[in-house]
């Protein structure tokens, strides 16, 4: 009988795994499927292709939380099974995508899909496994993200060499195999009425706050400036209405409160910065490779591999580290330091001739190093000060300032480039664009150093350190992904 619960639980959780693999994979994949999608839809800029990516960040970043505390409330099996219908139906939608825009349509509503897959999947196993095995099962589907992000350069490569479509066409089998599996062997749970209906108006003023500033960034070579000024204007205004609302909502999208924790706090800075310079770092690359090298997208995609390779091995290291007494902060400004160094290097080596050997790959190594060194030991430290209930809120939060990051450090990335014209003009642009990552990985590196080990529990800024708060489990999607 034990085993055979055994089994069921090693199938739920392999179903599970998919499912965090599936909407991890479409933050990393489409990247070197870029130039093909540009060449489909001529006439587009640079600017307007940056919001495949950029849409399906913002949103994933938004509804995270929200969609997981309405599962909490309404069951997370029916949530799991919701969001992987909606994030297959519109992976069909984006592989048939007649025009730029309407891909983009379709990838924002695949992102309401992918976001309602982590926080389900996470509290659908952490039901499914008894309390001595839950850590063990969490490591696993924590490693299914990772994986994710190593292997999405090198699949989309593989994939785009047949068509830049079939980057979202391999999700619809594999959304449907997941769908079914979960049917036969994902046990329910929700904590029902007690769990707190979300602030999902909340969710969209910080949705339209965040796609304004990433506007105003893509268009500022576009644009004159008074205009750009005032998307940034606007921005500023919308984020200041999301606070005030977040400070009186019972159950606000950010918690104010949190942020008066000192690790937190920095880790949140740190995990933003970082993040703008890693997401702006992969986009260069892969548009190096492509648009000046002439590298195919599969020769691309293995050309970005080495680096995130790099990165479960460093961070097994980083976790020795700590637990030898050696800082977080110091752990992570290390790893930004290396980061800084690893695009210096890949800025004044770069010629017109592809030397991928002795041009990129040291300094793609380098970074991978960086990377396995501050990204993990940033997502494992940033709630370890705060109390015990609100640990997963925390590490929730610090998942939306990742993937803010990620759609700033896109937006950034196409401000500095503009439109090259000649050789001269693009290598100008791309070694400007470098030293701009490397400047935020040092200023990432001066915030790591703001956090700390934890000392000792506080007192939680809102709520009796007795209370139960439902649903907070399955929000600590950061610390594990």
């Amino acid at each position: 009988m034990v085993q055979q619960s055994q089994v069921r639980s090693g199938s739920a959780l392999a179903v599970l795994c998919v499912a965090s693999f599936m909407a991890g994979l479409d933050l990393f994949i489409v990247n070197v499927a870029f130039d093909d999608i540009g060449r489909d839809f001529p006439g587009e800029s640079l600017a307007d292709l940056s919001w495949v990516l950029n849409g399906y960040a913002i949103v994933f970043a938004a509804l995270l939380v929200p969609l997981g505390r309405l599962a909490d409330r309404y069951g997370r099996k029916s949530g799991l099974l919701l969001g992987l219908a909606v994030f297959t139906l519109a992976s069909q939608a984006c592989a048939a995508a007649p025009s730029l825009w309407w891909l983009v349509v379709f990838r924002v509503v695949q992102a309401v899909g992918a976001a309602a897959l982590i926080p389900t999947s996470l509290g659908l196993l952490l039901a499914v496994f008894p309390p001595g095995r839950r850590a063990g099962a969490v490591r696993i589907w924590s490693a299914s993200s990772a994986l994710a992000a190593a292997a999405g350069p090198a699949l989309g490569g593989v994939l785009v060499d047949v068509s830049w479509r079939w980057v979202f066409e391999v999700n619809v089998p594999i959304g449907l195999l997941a769908a079914l599996l979960a049917l036969r062997y994902v046990p329910d749970s929700r904590e029902g009425t007690a769990a707190r209906v979300p602030d999902l108006p909340g969710a969209a003023v910080l949705t339209a706050a965040i796609a304004l500033l990433a506007l105003a960034l893509v268009k500022i070579n576009d644009w004159p400036a008074q205009r750009t000024l005032l998307a940034v204007a606007a921005a500023v205004v919308v984020l200041g209405g999301f606070w005030a609302r977040s400070v009186r909502h019972p159950a606000p999208v950010i918690e104010p409160s949190l942020l008066a924790v000192r690790t937190f706090f920095w880790s949140n800075a740190a995990i933003l910065l970082f993040t703008v310079a890693f997401a702006a770092n992969l986009l260069l690359g892969v548009l190096w490779m492509q648009q000046v090298w002439q590298y195919s997208a599969i020769r691309t995609g293995l050309g970005v591999a080495p680096g995130p390779l790099m990165v479960p091995v460093m961070a097994l290291i980083a976790g020795k580290l700590a637990a030898r007494g050696v800082p977080v902060g110091r752990i992570t400004a290390a790893g930004c330091l290396l980061c800084a160094a690893s695009v210096a290097l890949i800025a004044v080596s770069l010629g017109q001739s592809p030397a991928y050997a002795s041009e990129l790959l040291p300094g793609w190594l380098i970074g991978g190093t960086g990377v396995g060194l501050a990204l993990p030991t940033i997502l494992s430290a940033s709630a370890a000060d705060l109390p015990a209930d609100r640990f997963a809120t925390g590490s929730a939060v610090v998942n939306m300032s990742r993937q803010v990051g990620s759609v700033l450090g896109v937006s950034l990335a196409v401000a500095v480039l503009g439109t090259p014209h000649g050789y001269a003009d693009a290598h100008r642009g791309y070694v400007h664009a470098w030293l701009v990552v490397g400047a935020f990985m040092v200023v990432a590196a001066a915030a790591g150093l703001g956090m700390s080990p934890r000392r000792r529990p506080q007192p939680s800024p809102n709520v009796p350190e007795t209370e139960h708060v439902p649903g907070r489990e399955q929000e600590a999607v950061a610390g594990t992904s």
